[in-house]
């Protein structure tokens, strides 16, 4: 897996009184929101299960488009996980 660094000054970060976890919480929010990112790789840059991530979907008010295909890769990770 290819990692990319986004440098952000720690200035942005206070005046948005965000943590760095937030800030990529909320980004990985608005690109499910917008179509960019599908569910669970939304949920995976988000670094919550799926469930947490339905429920702060829900709470804003964004609807869950979850597909076949993105069921399946999240059960592929769930069955390495246990394994």
């Amino acid at each position: 897996m290819t990692t990319v660094t986004i440098e952000i000054p720690g200035e942005i970060i206070h005046a948005a009184h965000m943590t760095p976890e937030e800030l990529k919480r909320e980004l990985a929010i608005h690109l499910f929101q917008q179509g960019k990112l599908s569910f669970g790789k939304s949920r995976e840059m988000a670094g919550m299960t799926s469930w947490a991530f339905q429920q702060l979907l829900g709470s804003r008010g964004i609807p869950v488009h979850y597909d076949v295909q993105e069921y399946l890769e999240d059960q592929a990770a769930v069955d390495a996980l246990t394994s």
